[in-house]
């Protein structure tokens, strides 16, 4: 998405992510991918969840991911092992929701060019 960052202010929009993990990790994921957004930290996936995009962590993927070295409860702060489902979503300026992507399934995400082509049909 960063790719997009300069096209999309072109069209008077900015992207902001949010995420689980704690802001001083955020902000590390910044300065080391050099990202021109904000990431606003949801603790506990709190927003995610109000808005029905947050999903319990299975005890059996919960073992891999630690295996792997990834271990939320540390990343995000939060015991409860919960992750935002993966989503792209768009609003215009007074907050209306115009376009959504949401897969459950983590590997199908919008190109980024669907993300300039939704924002740049509310102009």
């Amino acid at each position: 998405m960063q790719a997009v960052v300069p096209e999309l202010e072109k069209l008077g929009a900015s992207l902001v992510a949010f995420t689980p993990h704690k802001a001083a990790k955020s902000l590390q994921m910044i300065e080391r991918h050099k990202l021109g957004f904000e990431m606003l930290s949801d603790p506990g996936n709190a927003y995610a969840a109000r808005l029905g995009l947050r999903f319990q962590v299975p005890d059996e993927l919960k073992e891999s991911y630690l295996s792997l070295g990834i271990d939320l409860e540390e990343s995000s702060g939060s015991p409860d092992w919960t992750l935002p489902v993966p989503a792209r979503i768009v609003t215009d300026r007074t907050g209306v929701v115009r376009a959504t992507d949401i897969d459950v399934d983590y590997t199908r995400r919008p190109e980024p060019e669907k993300t300039i082509a939704d924002v740049a049909a509310l102009a």
